[in-house]
């Protein structure tokens, strides 16, 4: 049996390894380092790819939200809420800005924004609403849209763990997450669904006035040369990781699909252990997903996210470990709980999902190269320790 990864970006590299090389080579060979070719030519495959009228590549993730949010044109101390349950770069632009990051609680079966707690959550001063695609599934953007649309609110998603994954609205309607809300963003990081290999990310939107706003902040708040019309940053793509993710986007559905196929291997196998949460394919307010099929598309699975629910994941973890099974604890500890982010307003009361979910969430492999016998050897060691 080969090696188990949490990720395994050699084994995919192998594969489209004539493609990538050739992008590099172009680049090296043009010396068009920054905003050459292919940071074109990716852009707009990427917007075709989301039926998106504008992608604005940046250098990272971070740099997405923190310039969605500069494009909007929030201003100091207005409140913008999200999710407590995530990484720490969603709340940490909102407090670089001088904004007021305003915590919730998350959704016990999808690990999203939970929906009542968002409504409380709403005051005079709130702006706009981050909801974060944990894992690789969409959050419920009927009911977030919906509230927005009542309080005049921003929606800025954050698509990190997300891009590629179809949202079902209750009418039926499909929509690329990351597209649905006024701006959505998305990081390239090497482990992602798309990732490249080094920083990289982007901002989407339909909004033709807030992408040229977009497109001025990324570059010094430039549109021509040394002309500055807008407080801006310096955050581009460069052309190797453009060439990197121009390579991999026609494969992008297929890795996905791997993914589900990994992800239904997992949930088959623990199906029967009570001791075991797996993670739920359903997306949105239709539910109509009950399961993990072959052509459910609500779900990437950027992670494999169980719950151990009798006490044992942090001696999983170090099992695992022990047997050369790479895993990991998102998130160890809720962004309502750590230093840089204390507010006297959040109870430890408002947050009883995201509390008993840094107790028991566990992560497993998951990428496009897994493999059955891999597969087999993770869930019956699993299985054979939690009893």
């Amino acid at each position: 049996m080969k090696k188990i990864q949490m990720v395994d970006l050699q084994g995919q590299y192998a594969k489209i390894k004539e493609d990538v090389n050739n992008s590099i080579e172009q680049v090296l060979s043009t010396s068009a380092y920054i905003n050459g070719p292919l940071v074109h030519e990716f852009q707009k495959n990427l917007e075709k790819y989301l039926d998106v009228k504008h992608v604005i590549p940046c250098a990272n993730g971070t740099d997405a939200l923190q310039i969605a949010m500069m494009g909007l044109g929030l201003e100091q101390g207005d409140e913008v809420i999200t999710a407590d349950f995530t990484f720490a770069a969603t709340v940490e632009v909102i407090a670089l800005l001088k904004l007021t990051p305003v915590l919730v609680d998350v959704d016990a079966k999808n690990f999203n924004i939970d929906i009542d707690a968002l409504k409380k959550a709403i005051t005079p001063k709130t702006k706009a609403i981050v909801p974060v695609h944990l894992f690789g599934q969409v959050a419920n953007m009927d009911a977030i849209m919906e509230i927005a649309k009542e309080h005049n609110l921003y929606v800025i998603e954050d698509n990190a763990q997300a891009i590629g994954a179809n949202y079902t609205f209750k009418n039926g309607k499909k929509q690329k997450a990351g597209t649905i809300g006024n701006v959505g963003t998305t990081s390239f990081f090497p482990s992602k669904n798309l990732g490249c290999y080094g920083d990289g990310g982007a901002i989407f939107t339909n909004d033709d006035k807030l992408a040229h706003t977009i497109r001025g902040i990324v570059n010094h708040g430039m549109y021509t040369r040394y002309y500055h019309d807008v407080v801006g940053v310096n955050s581009r793509l460069d052309s190797i990781q453009a060439g990197v993710l121009k390579a991999k986007l026609p494969n992008l559905n297929e890795y996905c699909n791997a993914r589900r196929n990994a992800a239904r291997f997992y949930n088959n196998a623990f199906a029967e252990n009570s001791n075991i949460i797996t993670p739920t394919a359903k997306s949105n307010a239709t539910n109509h997903c009950n399961q993990i099929c072959d052509v459910c598309d609500c779900h990437v699975f950027h992670q494999y996210t169980l719950q151990i629910t009798n006490g044992k994941r942090d001696a999983l973890h170090k099992h695992l470990l022990d047997k050369g099974i790479p895993n990991a604890i998102y998130y160890p500890v809720a962004l309502h709980a750590q230093k840089a982010y204390t507010d006297k307003r959040y109870n430890e009361s408002d947050f009883p999902v995201t509390n008993q979910l840094i107790e028991t969430v566990i992560s497993l492999p998951m990428h496009t190269e897994l493999e059955n016998e891999q597969l087999e050897f993770i869930t019956k060691t699993i299985i054979n320790f939690v009893g």
